[in-house]
C-alpha cells in the first residue's frame, strides 16, 4: 500500500478499522494467539545524558559523565542479557532481538550470542537517541541497516524507534529504506497496514504495557509486576482469540528484566503461556509473513 503522503496525518496513514469489523486474520494451526518477544539491546553513551535514570542527581545537580545510571544499563549488557538467553534457550524460544546499529560494534558477543541462537535483528536506531533529535534520520537508518546486515549477512525487515519516536518522515524514510515492518504504531492486537509515500508498510502489534520500561523504570512496579499483567494480558487475548486471532508483544531490556530480583518472574510468564495449547511462538518477521500471505490472497 502506497501513494504520496507529504500531507498525510497519523489518522490518514492508518484508517480507523474496528478489530470487530475487518477481514478475518487467521494464525498457523487455528492458533488463538501469536507472542513474540522483543529484547532491547541499545548503545547509550557515557559521555551524553542517559536515556533513563534510575538515580536522580545529587542535589538536583545533572552531572557527566552520569556514571552511575550509566552503569545501571551497563550491568544488563554484562550480565543481564545473559539471563534472558539462558531463560530463551531453556524453552526453545527465539526472540526479535531490537537492537541499536551501534551496539553491534559495542556489544560483540552478546549481538553474536543472539545471531547464533537464531534471533530475529530488527533496527532500533543508530545509537539509542530519539529520532527528533537525530540530525539526518536517513543516514541514521542506513547506518543501523548496514550495521546489521554486516553483522549478519541480511538486512533487517523490522524497526522499533528508540522511545518508538517518529517524526512525520520517519515511516516514509524507513519504507524507502527496505523496512518492512515497525513496531511503533501501538494501536491494534492484530497487524495492520500502514500508508507510505513508497513501498508497503505493515504494523506488527507491539506493547507499551506488557513492556518492562513502563513497568520498572516509568511506574516503578514492584518486581513481579511482568508476571501478573502479562499472565492477565495473555489469559484475556487467549480468550477473545477462540473467535478473533490476537498477537502478545513482550518487550524487556536487559537491565532491568535481566536483574536478579525480576528474572523469575519473566520465567514464570513464559511458563503460564507455554502451558496453554493454540499458541504460536514467534518472531515479528514471521508475523509480519502471517500477515502479508493473506493479504496477498484479499
Amino acid at each position: 500500500m502506497s501513494e504520496n503522503t507529504d500531507t498525510l496525518s497519523a489518522r490518514d496513514r492508518v484508517p480507523y478499522e474496528p478489530i470487530t469489523h475487518r477481514r478475518p486474520f487467521t494464525l498457523p494451526g487455528q492458533a488463538r494467539v501469536a507472542v513474540w518477544t522483543i529484547v532491547n539491546v541499545e548503545n547509550w553513551l557515557p559521555e551524553t545524558a542517559m536515556p533513563r535514570t534510575v538515580l536522580s542527581p545529587p542535589m538536583g545537580q545533572p552531572l557527566l559523565p552520569d556514571v552511575a545510571n550509566w552503569c545501571w544499563h551497563e550491568y544488563g549488557m554484562r550480565v543481564g542479557f545473559w539471563r534472558f538467553l539462558d531463560v530463551l534457550q531453556k524453552r526453545g524460544l527465539r526472540a526479535t532481538f531490537a537492537v541499536n546499529g551501534s551496539a553491534c560494534h559495542e556489544y560483540v558477543q552478546a549481538c553474536r550470542a543472539a545471531h547464533e541462537a537464531g534471533w530475529e535483528f530488527m533496527g532500533h536506531g543508530f545509537v539509542q537517541k530519539p529520532m527528533h533529535r537525530v540530525d539526518d534520520q536517513a543516514t541514521a537508518i542506513r547506518q543501523t541497516i548496514d550495521a546489521i546486515r554486516d553483522f549478519t549477512g541480511k538486512p533487517p525487515r523490522g524497526w522499533e524507534s528508540p522511545g518508538l519516536t517518529e517524526t512525520s518522515d520517519t515511516l516514509d524514510l524507513l519504507a524507502e529504506a527496505g523496512i518492512e515492518y515497525v513496531a511503533d504504531w501501538v494501536l491494534d492486537d492484530q497487524p495492520v497496514s500502514i500508508k507510505t509515500r513508497s513501498a508497503s508498510m505493515v504494523s506488527v502489534p507491539y506493547t507499551v504495557e506488557i513492556n518492562d520500561v513502563v513497568i520498572s523504570a516509568v511506574q516503578h512496579h514492584a518486581s513481579d509486576e511482568l508476571f501478573r499483567r502479562g499472565r492477565d494480558q495473555f489469559d484475556q487475548l487467549y480468550k477473545e482469540g477462540a473467535t478473533i486471532p490476537r498477537v502478545m508483544a513482550i518487550s524487556i531490556h536487559p537491565y532491568l528484566t535481566g536483574v536478579p530480583h525480576r528474572i523469575r518472574y519473566l520465567e514464570a510468564l513464559y511458563d503460564h503461556i507455554l502451558a496453554h495449547e493454540g499458541v504460536v511462538m514467534c518472531t515479528g518477521a514471521e508475523i509480519l509473513d502471517i500477515y502479508r500471505a493473506q493479504a496477498d490472497q484479499r
